[in-house]
């Protein structure tokens, strides 16, 4: 999924400012950042940011919905041609380069999902939605198994498209630490098993 780069100044108000927020929350978190900081990213007035969001939950799951946004464009692209097994790889190799092309999103997953105090509710509840629409869509057309239970199915997904990126940060240091001059890094594969 390659889109053409969209400038700041052909985003209405209200993306500028869902999208600055995006930016700060990943960086520093959302605790840590303000409507103020948020409204000077977003090179609008603090006033604009409270008429489009009300409030800062509201923001953070407009945020939330963004990020979702970004995996099911993403899985709309990948054509439903070939086996089971090829459709799922298809999907999981395009998530992987939409992750890789948006860095921003990979840190907001991690801070979000990962967050001591606990996950973003909206934020899981929106990636599971979406995968558990895109499963039962598959498993409709013939196109997933449905020997195995469905919810262990949305798992296993979430898992394998979500899982590395979590999982990264901590293999890159181990290795780091561990590895020889010529060592080639050992790929990190997230396995579920029923």
């Amino acid at each position: 999924m390659t889109h053409p780069p969209v400038l700041a100044e052909d985003l209405t108000a209200k993306a500028r400012i869902r999208n600055a927020a995006l930016d700060l929350y990943a960086r520093q978190g959302e605790d840590k950042v303000s409507l103020r900081a948020i409204a000077a990213q977003a090179g609008v007035t603090l006033g604009l940011v409270q008429h489009h969001f009300k409030s800062k939950a509201n923001l953070l799951d407009a945020v939330d919905k963004l990020v979702v946004d970004h995996f099911a464009r993403t899985i709309a692209e990948v054509p439903t041609d070939g086996s089971p097994a090829e459709i799922a790889t298809a999907r999981d190799e395009a998530v992987r380069r939409m992750l890789a092309q948006n860095p921003t999103v990979v840190d907001y997953l991690r801070r979000a999902v990962l967050d001591p105090a606990g996950p973003r509710p909206h934020l899981v509840d929106g990636l599971v939605e979406l995968t558990r629409r895109e499963v039962a869509g598959l498993r409709w057309a013939g196109l997933a198994s449905t020997d195995a239970r469905e919810s262990t199915q949305v798992l296993v997904v979430l898992a394998r498209q979500v899982g590395e990126l979590f999982l990264t940060p901590m293999v890159d240091a181990i290795w780091g630490r561990v590895a020889g001059p010529d060592d080639r890094r050992p790929r990190l594969r997230v396995v579920i098993e029923d």
